[in-house]
């Protein structure tokens, strides 16, 4: 879930800027745009959905 990549991210990052562990920031940074990715991918399917309601409500009334 991407809201959940997300947040382990930041937590991640934070946690690495705690301890000055670089990794774990840079892992907790690779997982935030893991979970940004997700959304991103998410509204273009949502996008995909509606054309495809649209050529088919078009190909109903020709």
């Amino acid at each position: 879930m991407s809201i959940t990549d997300k947040i382990s991210g930041k937590a991640k990052q934070v946690k690495g800027d705690l301890t000055g562990d670089p990794e774990t920031r840079h892992k907790g940074r690779q997982e935030e745009r893991k979970g940004e990715k997700k959304e991103e991918l998410g509204r273009a399917q949502e996008r995909a959905d509606r054309k495809a309601e649209e050529v088919a409500d078009l190909e109903r009334r020709t």
